[in-house]
């Protein structure tokens, strides 16, 4: 099952079941509201299982390479939207909005794998990339989570805050962690970055672009708030 091909057929119906459970999410985010500790913990062993799941299966199958350590963005984006499950953290949000929302969609899109579906890689790639996300979502309609435009620049600097010691990790180990040495051996839109010092300030200004972008509808999401908040003050006070 080496064979995945871009926009094939098991491609293609898995990023509709993706798209569309996102949308059944918020248009029937009332009616969801009773199973909210049911839809959390669903996540939660989601997220948990597909994390351990692939490290078993490579260990199991004498694949586990240390390159496999759970150092990706995608692992980072796990762990956090783990501990948020369990404790109630602001900041670790504000990362998690902006590390957890896109880029594991647009990694669904030119996903870094080689096996098609139904090989075990195919459906914990794609079921951990699509929990990140719906997790971010879950956070935003259910458990009342918002992002101060000011995080956009704070998400920023912490992840290249991390991606320090990360790349130092990979001129030591010979990884390539956050795709920080080089992009990733099958065709991504990392592809199209170059090579050498503008691989480095291509990869800044679309990491910089895909956090704008992550927070355009969050900053829609709270001006129609504050303008819903405001008109009820005002009805308030007439009365």
């Amino acid at each position: 099952m080496r064979d995945f091909t871009l926009f094939s057929m098991p491609h293609i119906v898995t990023l509709i079941i993706f798209f569309t459970t996102f949308c059944v999410m918020i248009y029937n985010r009332k009616k969801l509201k009773p199973h909210q500790p049911i839809m959390k913990w669903t996540i939660f062993s989601t997220l948990l299982v597909c994390e351990i799941s692939q490290h078993l299966w490579l260990i199991l199958t004498n694949k586990w390479e240390i390159d496999d350590l759970p150092l990706e963005l995608c692992s980072f984006s796990t762990f956090i939207a783990l501990f948020l499950c369990l404790k109630n953290n602001q900041k670790a949000f504000h990362l998690l909005f902006f590390i957890g929302t896109l880029p594991p969609i647009l990694s669904m899109f030119t996903p870094g794998i080689v096996n098609q579906f139904p090989h075990f890689r195919f459906i914990r790639y794609f079921l951990q990339h699509s929990a990140i996300p719906l997790s971010v979502l879950y956070f935003i309609l259910f458990e009342g989570y918002r992002v101060p435009r000011k995080a956009v620049l704070f998400g920023f600097l912490t992840v290249n805050i991390i991606a320090v010691p990360i790349f130092i990790l990979n001129q030591l180990l010979g990884t390539n962690f956050f795709f920080l040495a080089n992009p990733s051996e099958t065709k991504t839109i990392l592809s199209f970055f170059g090579t050498g010092i503008m691989y480095y300030v291509n990869l800044e200004i679309a990491a910089l672009i895909v956090f704008i972008i992550t927070y355009i509808p969050m900053e829609i999401l709270q001006k129609k708030e504050n303008k819903h908040i405001r008109v009820e003050e005002r009805t308030g006070e007439s009365e």
